[in-house]
């Protein structure tokens, strides 16, 4: 949805959305529902509220494919794209962490949402707490099956340490 700034209202907006959006890091499943109340002051806009989704996942253990259902809070104060300070090196202070910028009279909620939703997809997302994951001998997948492989290989630089049960 496009939103044009500059008929933003002094007491700001409530929007209730269901929004195809699509990424290139993600599969996003369904339609995101997002609930967003939008505030301006001056140039600045401030939106608020949370955005969710269905998202395809593949297991870091076993790589097998899931689906999760996706939330993100959603708290960031969006500036005129030519407030950018021209500084190469700039550390970020934790009240700009929550900050976008915009260019134009018009914001696209799709590229708000796509983004929410990158953020709190899990760095290492797991089909299950108890998944197995894959066989390091014989890459099954060991919630499936149990294999006959004999892992008894002992990692060269711990061998030292064998020594002590002596």
């Amino acid at each position: 949805m496009k939103i044009r700034i500059s008929e933003i209202p002094e007491d700001g907006v409530e929007f209730d959305l269901r929004e195809e959006v699509s990424s290139e890091a993600i599969k996003i499943l369904s339609p995101v529902h997002a609930r967003i109340r939008i505030d301006k002051e001056g140039l600045e806009v401030f939106i608020k509220g949370y955005a969710s989704g269905d998202v395809e996942q593949q297991c870091s253990r076993c790589l097998g494919r899931f689906n999760i259902n996706v939330t993100s809070q959603i708290d960031v104060v969006y500036h005129p794209a030519k407030d950018i300070k021209r500084e190469y090196l700039h550390e970020l202070k934790s009240d700009e962490l929550n900050t976008g910028f915009y260019g134009g009279d018009i914001f696209d909620t799709d590229d708000l949402l796509r983004e929410e939703l990158l953020l709190c997809v899990p760095m290492k997302p797991l089909c299950s707490v108890g998944c197995k994951g894959l066989c390091p001998k014989c890459g099954a997948n060991l919630n499936i099956a149990e294999c006959n492989c004999a892992i008894y290989e002992i990692d060269s630089r711990l061998s030292v340490l064998k020594q002590l049960l002596r």
